[in-house]
């Protein structure tokens, strides 16, 4: 008999924050959050690795943050030609992160049903990528799930239009404690404010997140943490 897969409605997943290395995202997230982060693993096909702490709220009852670096020692199952997710391989933003340490870059939007989410910002003219399975092992299982990537790893809109998710049986957050850190607002600024309104509607998100038209693109999460209220945000390319 299979087991049915929970089916969660369209919701912030996860904050990506991109380190030079995981070394300097750990003492990143001691200085900055007050705290250590234990959890994470190694992403094969990406030749990637991360740490990540629980920010589930009440407003966002299933988040984590993400501390994501290049794996020096692995090599990505990519095709040849192909770059890693999250604009990860972008030079400009590689000197960015290395001149100012590691940085709030994206988030990622979890969906029920992926192909038909991806569907939907193509009738906008939004190519958010290929449908792509990935996996993860962790000491409770392995971690499956199919995420949007482009062949140019592009995040698209300076970051603000997310990366698309659809989990399968589990989730980090289902073994992942509390941290004493939770998101409380998440804002995306930007130029096309409309465009960006009308995609995350698309996605099913647009009441998950507060959009505002700006003429620098940023993002702001706002949380509660151990050491008092935090705001995480993005930079623009050599600002």
């Amino acid at each position: 008999m299979t087991t049915a897969i929970p089916q969660h409605p369209p919701c912030v997943d996860h904050l990506v924050v991109l380190a030079t290395d995981l070394a300097s995202g750990v003492a990143w997230c001691e200085r900055t959050l007050g705290i250590t982060p234990t959890a994470g693993g190694e992403h094969p096909l990406m030749g990637t690795h991360n740490r990540i702490i629980n920010v589930s709220s009440p407003a966002h009852s299933r988040i984590y943050l993400e501390i994501i670096a290049i794996n020096t020692g692995a090599t990505p199952a990519i095709p040849a030609g192909a770059r890693r997710w999250f604009d990860m391989d972008d030079a400009a933003l590689q000197q960015q992160v290395a001149a100012h340490g590691p940085q709030l870059i994206h988030w990622v939007a979890s969906v029920p049903d992926v192909a038909e989410r991806c569907a939907a910002l193509g009738a906008l003219d939004i190519e958010r990528g290929a449908i792509v399975t990935a996996s993860r092992p962790t000491p409770n299982g392995l971690l499956q799930w199919q995420i949007t990537v482009r062949d140019d790893g592009l995040r698209l809109m300076d970051g603000c239009l997310p990366t698309l998710i659809q989990w399968g049986a589990v989730h980090p957050c289902d073994s992942l404690p509390a941290s004493g850190v939770q998101l409380q607002r998440l804002t995306l600024q930007h130029p096309q404010a409309a465009t960006l309104q009308a995609a995350c509607e698309a996605v099913g998100v647009a009441n998950t997140v507060a959009i505002t038209p700006g003429n620098t693109p940023r993002l702001s999460a706002q949380l509660s943490t151990p050491q008092g209220p935090v705001t995480l945000s993005s930079f623009t390319l050599q600002e």
